[in-house]
Order: structure tokens, then sequence, then C-alpha cells
């Protein structure tokens, strides 16, 4: 899985320096950005994948490091200043003057979610949605999912212990099961499914899903 030929532009936000790596497509209809989750980087394999993957198929791809992550700190912030870093990126990822969809993982996914009508996303990709806590399903955060107010995709492990697919609400969104997969898209030796078919699930998914938006 290659993701060559990245560039990296570093943006000024009110939350500190946020990093893009930039993934062209050589005709590009759509701009998808995905952020980190709050305890990782752009290393993880499912935005890793995308990038090597979408372009191929008219969509560039943004990697975007939250101003903490760029900073080196270990903790993520405040839900507050997440946004106010996504928001402070945003003019960075729409001047290709595309549609942007907004989009990351975990943390990112929430982001995206509670900015997108904001800030005028096409649509949302949410990966490995933090539906709860782990353990506590109590403490539902559904209402940033089916409050994104445009077309969003959800992408969900089917083990993951911040909500497996079938604790989701029933609203305005598609979702994709990643059989076996855990909050990072981690499957068991064991399972039925190997990593890199797991993987794959995301791409054809994503692909599918980009292709039919409007």
């Amino acid at each position: 899985m290659s993701v060559t030929d990245a560039t990296t532009e570093t943006v000024e936000t009110e939350a500190g320096t946020a990093r893009i790596t930039w993934h062209q497509a050589k005709k590009a209809r759509l701009v998808l950005a995905v952020s980190h989750g709050a305890g990782g980087g752009i290393e993880a394999r499912d935005l890793k994948a995308l990038a090597a993957v979408l372009p191929a198929h008219g969509v560039t791809v943004a990697r975007v490091e939250q101003p903490w992550r760029v900073a080196g700190k270990k903790v993520a912030p405040a839900p507050k200043t997440l946004d106010a870093g996504w928001r402070g990126i945003w003019p960075a990822l729409a001047k290709p003057g595309l549609p942007v969809v907004s989009g990351g993982r975990s943390a990112g996914a929430r982001v995206a979610c509670r900015t997108a009508r904001e800030l005028g996303a096409h649509a949302v990709l949410a990966l490995s949605f933090p539906l709860h806590p782990p353990g506590k399903p109590e403490k539902s955060r559904a209402g940033e999912l089916l409050g994104s107010g445009v077309p969003t995709l959800v992408v969900q492990g089917g083990n993951d212990p911040f909500g497996r697919p079938e604790e989701f609400p029933e609203g305005p969104y598609d979702l994709v099961e990643v059989p076996h997969g855990d909050h990072g898209f981690a499957v068991p030796k064991r399972a039925e499914i190997s990593q890199d078919e797991a993987v794959a699930v995301i791409t054809d998914a994503v692909v599918e899903w980009t292709g039919s938006l409007g």
C-alpha cells in the first residue's frame, strides 16, 4: 500500500499550528479531509489506506493533524478546542474549490459531525464513531452523529467497545460494519476475515459512497 507523492502544509489556527498531508487525485472531484483520534495520529491503518486508494477514484485525500499532535502532546484537548482547530484548517481544505467531505476517526469523527453544517461540509465520513465510552452505553453521543445535517457514512468495527454497529440508533446515515474489527479496525487472527480484507471493507465502502455523492 503506497501513500507516496504526498505534500505537507502547515496551517495556523487559534488552537495552534495544524498540519495537512495532501494525497492528490489527478482529476479530483472531491476532497476527503480526515483527522485522527484522541490517542493516535494520521498513521492509523484506515487513514493510510484511504490515502492510498481514494486518489485513483477522483478523491484527493487530506490527512489532518490537529495542533495538539503537531505540538507533540500526548493527550487531546477539550472538544471545543478540537472544533476550533478544525475550523481553522477548513479554509485550506476548501481552497482547491472542490466539495469537501469532512471526516475523521473516533474523536475526529465527532469533530466532523459537530461542525459539518456550520462549515458547509458536503458530507461526513465517521470512522469508528465513539458512540459511548467503553462500558458506559448510557453516556451516548448519538446526538452528535444524528445532528450532522449532511449525508453521513459510519464505518464501524463489529467489536468496537466504543459502540458496536447494532447499538447505533436509527437515523439518516449509512453504516458499514467491518466484521470483528475493534476501535482501530484490528481483527483477531482467528477471524474468518484477514486484516487486509478488513481494510478493504473500509476502502471499498468509502469508494462506493464517495462515488454516489452528487
